[in-house]
C-alpha cells in the first residue's frame, strides 16, 4: 500500500531545506559580503578599520558614544574646533587613516569623501549617488523633498519651487518682521532698571523661527499651524530622547511612549488634512489662497495637475502635501534658529564684528524698518552669516547611497556602499581654508563664496548643485531680518554662565543653551 508523507514530515522537510538557505544568507550578509567590500575598498587605496562581527563592532560604537557623551558634559572652548566632540567616529577615522578612508556602520561600509572635485561629482551625479532610505525614526518625523530621488524628487521640486521665488519671499517680510518684533518686545520687557538682562536666547530664537514658519506657511490658519508645529516638536522630542531608540524595532513596542507618538501623529495629520482640504475648496471656488507657503504650494500643485490625463500622478497627493508642510517646519525652523543662535554667540564673543554689523544696519536702514532691498545690500552681515554657517553648519554631514557600481574620480565604488560628505571636516580643513580655518574670520567672505573657496566645492551648508536646499534664501532673509532688528535694539555679550558645548540633535545646537547679557541701546 502506497504511503504519503504526513503534514509533520512535510513541515520538517521544508524547515531542513530552508535552514541552510537562511544560514547562508546570514553568513553572506554578516561576514562574506562586508569582507568582500573591505577587500575591494582597500584595493582602491582606501584605508579603515577591518570589518568585525557585530558584537565587536557594537562594542566599539558603544565606547565611541560614551566618549562623545563625556565630551558633551564640559566646554570644548572656541579654539579647538567642533569636530572631535560632535563627529567622533568620522573624525577619528580621518585622523587615523587620512582623507582616503572608510568606516563601518554595522555591516555597511561608508566611504568618506573630502576632496572638493569628488564632492562636486557626488552632488552633480544625482542618479548614481542617491539619498539613502530613511530610518524608521526619520520616517516618523516626516518625509519630503530632501528625502526623495528620481522622478518624485523632480516633480516635488517643480511644484514647490514657486513658493520660494524672490517676489514670494518679499511678500513674507511682514511676517518675518512681526515675529522678530514680538521676540524683541519680550526681551525689552525683561530688562532691569539699568537697561540690561541676562537670559538664554536659544529658546526665544526657537520660538521665533517656529512663529515665522507658522505665519509664512499657514497665514490665516496661523494659530492652528502653531499648534501643529508644537505637536511636531513633542513628537520629535519623544522620538529623539527615547532611551532604547537605537534598538531595531523598538518603535513597534506597545509602550506608553510609542502610543503617545501615534496619538500625536494621528492628531497632527487630522489637523493638517483639515487645513489643506479647506484651502483646496477655496481654490476650487476661485478664492485667493496663495499668500502663504501652503497656498502657493496648493496653487502650484493644482496648475501642475491641469492638462494631464492622470491628475493624481502629475500632482501631489494630500499625504504628500502634509509631509511637505511638516518639512517646512523641521527644515526651516531648525536651520534658521541654529544659524541665529550661533551668530549671537559669536558676535557676543567678537564685539568688534558686532559693532561693524550694527554700523552697517544703521547706515542702510537708519530709523526705518528693514526692507528687501536693504537686506540684500547688507555685505558685512552676509559675511558674518556665511562664516557662522562655515563654522557651525546646521547639518554636519550628507550621506549618499550607491545603488550600482559607479566611478568617482579615480575610485570605483561597488553597489551597496555609502558615501559620506563630512561638511564639518571640509569646512574646517586647513588645506582648504588656511591655518586659521577654525577661527571666526568673516573677512574671508569679503569677495563672496566663489573667491573664498577659490572656485572649489568646499563650502556647502545648504548642499550644492541641483539638490541645493530650496529654502536657502528664505533662511538667510529671515536671519538678516532678525539680526538687523536685534542689532538696532541691543548690544550683547556672552554671559560668564555660557558653556560652549555644541551638540547634534537634528541639527548642530548649543547643548546648554546660549546665555547672553543684553543691553538696551
Amino acid at each position: 500500500m502506497e504511503t504519503y508523507p504526513t503534514a509533520t514530515t512535510i513541515v520538517v522537510t521544508l524547515i531542513l531545506a530552508v535552514i541552510p538557505i537562511w544560514a547562508w544568507q546570514k553568513l553572506n550578509s554578516l561576514w562574506l559580503r562586508p569582507k568582500r567590500l573591505e577587500r575591494f575598498l582597500r584595493a582602491q587605496g582606501l584605508h579603515g578599520d577591518p570589518y568585525k562581527l557585530l558584537s565587536a563592532d557594537n562594542q566599539k560604537q558603544y565606547h565611541m558614544l560614551k566618549m562623545q557623551q563625556e565630551a558633551k558634559s564640559k566646554s570644548i572652548g572656541f579654539s579647538n574646533g567642533v569636530a572631535p566632540s560632535v563627529f567622533s567616529p568620522v573624525h577619528q577615522t580621518v585622523t587615523k587613516y587620512g582623507k582616503n578612508s572608510f568606516l563601518w556602520e554595522g555591516t555597511d561600509a561608508k566611504v568618506i569623501i573630502t576632496e572638493p572635485e569628488q564632492v562636486k561629482e557626488v552632488f552633480n551625479k544625482m542618479q548614481e549617488f542617491q539619498k539613502p532610505d530613511l530610518s524608521p525614526i526619520a520616517k516618523l518625523l516626516g518625509t519630503g523633498l530632501p528625502q526623495y530621488n528620481g522622478k518624485k524628487w523632480a516633480k516635488h521640486r517643480k511644484i514647490i519651487n514657486p513658493a520660494f521665488h524672490t517676489e514670494k519671499l518679499k511678500n513674507m517680510l511682514p511676517a518675518f518682521f512681526q515675529s522678530c518684533n514680538d521676540m524683541i518686545s519680550k526681551w525689552e520687557g525683561m530688562l532691569s532698571s539699568d537697561g540690561t538682562c541676562e537670559t538664554d536666547v536659544w529658546p526665544f530664537l526657537q520660538i521665533l523661527t517656529c512663529d515665522v514658519i507658522s505665519r509664512t506657511a499657514f497665514g490665516s490658519s496661523y494659530e492652528e499651524g502653531t499648534r501643529i508645529f508644537e505637536l511636531l516638536r513633542k513628537q520629535a522630542y519623544l522620538l529623539m530622547t527615547r532611551r532604547y531608540r537605537h534598538i531595531p524595532g523598538w518603535w513597534l513596542l506597545p509602550n506608553s511612549t510609542n502610543r503617545k507618538v501615534k496619538e500625536i501623529k494621528k492628531d497632527m495629520n487630522a489637523s493638517l488634512e483639515g487645513i489643506i482640504k479647506k484651502r483646496e475648496k477655496a481654490l476650487k471656488n476661485g478664492e485667493a489662497t496663495n499668500s502663504d507657503l501652503l497656498g502657493i504650494l496648493l496653487e502650484s500643485n493644482h496648475n501642475e495637475s491641469q492638462g494631464h490625463e492622470n491628475n493624481k500622478a502629475a500632482g501631489m497627493s494630500i499625504q504628500d502635501v502634509k509631509e511637505e508642510c511638516k518639512l517646512f517646519y523641521n527644515a526651516g525652523q531648525e536651520t534658521t534658529s541654529t544659524l541665529l543662535v550661533w551668530t549671537m554667540v559669536l558676535l557676543g564673543r567678537y564685539p568688534e564684528w558686532q559693532d561693524r554689523a550694527r554700523q552697517e544696519v544703521l547706515h542702510v536702514f537708519g530709523t526705518q524698518n528693514p526692507n528687501y532691498d536693504g537686506l540684500s545690500r547688507l555685505k558685512i552681515v552676509t559675511m558674518i552669516l556665511y562664516e557662522v554657517l562655515r563654522l557651525y553648519p546646521p547639518a554636519i554631514y550628507f550621506n549618499r547611497a550607491v545603488k550600482k557600481n559607479v566611478k568617482l574620480g579615480k575610485l570605483s565604488l561597488p553597489a551597496g556602499v555609502r558615501v559620506s560628505l563630512p561638511i564639518l571636516l571640509i569646512h574646517h580643513d586647513n588645506n582648504l581654508w588656511s591655518n586659521d580655518a577654525k577661527e571666526f574670520k568673516p573677512e574671508r567672505f569679503s569677495e563672496g563664496i566663489a573667491k573664498a573657496t577659490k572656485g572649489q566645492v568646499s563650502y556647502f551648508p545648504f548642499g550644492w548643485g541641483p539638490r541645493i536646499c530650496i529654502g536657502q534664501n528664505f533662511a538667510l532673509l529671515e536671519a538678516k531680518m532678525a539680526l538687523s532688528l536685534i542689532l538696532k535694539k541691543f548690544s550683547f555679550e556672552l554671559s560668564p554662565a555660557y558653556t560652549h558645548v555644541p551638540t547634534t540633535v537634528l541639527t548642530l545646537q548649543p547643548k546648554h543653551g546660549a546665555h547672553i547679557i543684553l543691553r538696551k541701546l
